[in-house]
């Protein structure tokens, strides 16, 4: 045993040992600063408390609803770099159908009636998202470029997330009877 500690002494000290991803994951989380909070958001909230009801290990629970919602922000430089080319990442398709679960369900908790997503993506990523209530459709939009989805900023992400629930809310109180689905 001594022998091999006064071998282990006596090695040069080779390369550094390249990091693990959790150790890099780590790293870089410190290194950047959370975005900035909005005043007073209305769909943040809801968004990251969809994110919370996910994190099945308790992974999440000392992290702020801003460093959750972290991945929801590019700059025109990241989303630039980002190609648009091939499948569309499976963590940025995760992101997109959480943010349009979390419209479905403040569209739901503000009518109430539920509001369900429809995600049709093509592999090339573009596509359509509906949200329907009853044999209404709610919501519609046509998605594209979803290789590259995000905001600018949180009050941004806030902002779009508002006004998709207003108009889905509006949708409903106009045509109250397609929403009612009878047997």
């Amino acid at each position: 045993m001594a022998a091999a500690v006064r071998d282990m002494a006596e090695r040069p000290a080779g390369p550094a040992k390249p990091l693990s991803k959790v150790a890099r994951l780590r790293a870089m989380a410190v290194a950047q600063p959370d975005p900035p909070w909005p005043d007073a958001p209305t769909f943040l909230p809801e968004l990251a408390a969809l994110i919370r009801a996910g994190d099945c290990c308790g992974l999440w629970d000392g992290k702020t609803d801003a460093r959750l919602l972290k991945g929801y922000v590019l700059s025109q430089e990241e989303r630039r770099a980002i190609p648009v080319v091939g499948n569309p990442d499976p963590r940025v398709l995760r992101r997109l159908h959480t943010f349009y679960h979390a419209v479905g369900t403040t569209i739901g908790r503000r009518s109430g009636h539920v509001a369900t997503p429809l995600i049709d993506l093509h592999e090339e990523g573009f596509g359509r998202v509906v949200l329907i209530a009853g044999r209404l459709v709610a919501v519609s939009r046509a998605v594209r470029d979803v290789h590259r989805f995000g905001f600018d900023s949180l009050a941004a992400l806030d902002a779009a997330g508002a006004a998709l629930v207003e108009e889905g809310v509006g949708m409903i109180a106009a045509h109250p009877g397609l929403v009612v689905l009878e047997s």
